[in-house]
């Protein structure tokens, strides 16, 4: 007999000859359906931005820019506005249509804003140059001396921003008081001569130099307060920008301390000198924004002068090479 092999294909579902359908790449079968073309997928790019964000930041940066600069610049208006020109109108100009300089002339011969110009620079510089040496030293000790009780005093320092001060205002006149200094300009400066968010941002700033550098130039030999004028200084720059502009601003606006502390007309800040013409002249907005214009001009001009400086400071971290 003679043994024949079976080379006959397996049946499936009855049909013979037939292969099993094989699945493509795309999950479909090859059995004769249309294949699907692959799905594309989106490409996302960092740091690019599309259309439409773009024009919803633009639209949310007008908004925020008006709402800020937009009293300002109404101010501004006011003050350039003629006397013959309608300011109470349901629908007023705000392009002066008869300009005029004279409304700031006004100020000068209704108040002595000079002479108060003089008092807030003497305050401000006071407070200045106050921040500017012990914010920098207190920061300095907080973050690259080690000392007891350095973590409480530091918690005693972030305590105090959240207390108002509105709340300790009594106290401070009081101590003022006791000290000699009431009705003194540098009574007015003395509790602004030191803030705790400077001292904070000075001490957040020498806290980014590495601790290696401050290793090295012990063992060099350097002692406290060369690493703080060798090292830690030149590393600060950018905040201690950013704590004078601060100190500056905080020091020419303030209004309720120097009304408390000084009585002598002659020697009134321009916050608190400025509030005669209210009194005086309360029906001439003209002659109001005017003073109000005067007393923004410097701190637009101190800004502008520095505004390099406190964006690096804003900016500023670790050792610059």
């Amino acid at each position: 007999m003679t043994n024949t092999t079976d080379t006959s294909e397996p049946t499936l579902g009855g049909v013979q000859g037939t292969a099993s359908p094989t699945p493509d790449v795309t999950g479909a079968t090859g059995g004769g359906g249309a294949s699907r073309p692959p799905r594309k997928r989106r490409r996302v790019v960092w740091g690019v931005m599309s259309t439409r964000e773009k024009a919803i930041r633009y639209v949310l940066l007008i908004v925020v820019l008006f709402i800020t600069i937009g009293p300002f610049l109404w101010q501004l208006s006011t003050s350039l506005k003629g006397p013959g020109e309608d300011i109470y109108t349901a629908n007023p100009s705000f392009i002066p249509s008869q300009p005029t300089i004279g409304n700031y002339l006004r100020v000068g011969d209704a108040i002595p804003v000079f002479g108060y110009i003089g008092n807030s620079l003497i305050v401000a510089a006071i407070d200045v140059i106050g921040n500017i040496v012990f914010a920098t030293l207190a920061g300095f000790a907080l973050a690259r001396l080690q000392w007891r009780f350095r973590k409480a005093v530091l918690g005693l320092f972030l305590a105090t921003l959240v207390l108002p001060g509105e709340a300790t205002i009594i106290s401070q006149f009081v101590t003022v008081k006791d000290l000699g200094l009431a009705d003194n300009l540098v009574g007015v400066a003395l509790p602004g001569m030191i803030a705790a968010l400077n001292v904070l941002l000075m001490f957040n700033a020498f806290r980014q130099i590495p601790e290696e550098i401050d290793q090295a130039a012990v063992m060099d030999g350097a002692n406290a307060w060369q690493r703080l004028r060798y090292i830690s200084l030149p590393a600060v720059q950018g905040t201690i920008a950013v704590i004078a502009i601060f100190a500056f601003i905080g020091a020419w606006d303030d209004f309720l301390w120097p009304l408390i502390v000084l009585q002598s007309p002659d020697k009134l800040t321009l916050t608190v000198g400025l509030e005669y013409l209210r009194g005086t002249f309360g029906t001439d907005q003209r002659l109001i924004a005017a003073g109000t214009m005067i007393a923004f001009i410097p701190i637009a001009v101190i800004f502008a002068v520095l505004q390099r400086f406190f964006f690096k400071g804003v900016e500023e971290g670790g050792v610059k090479g």
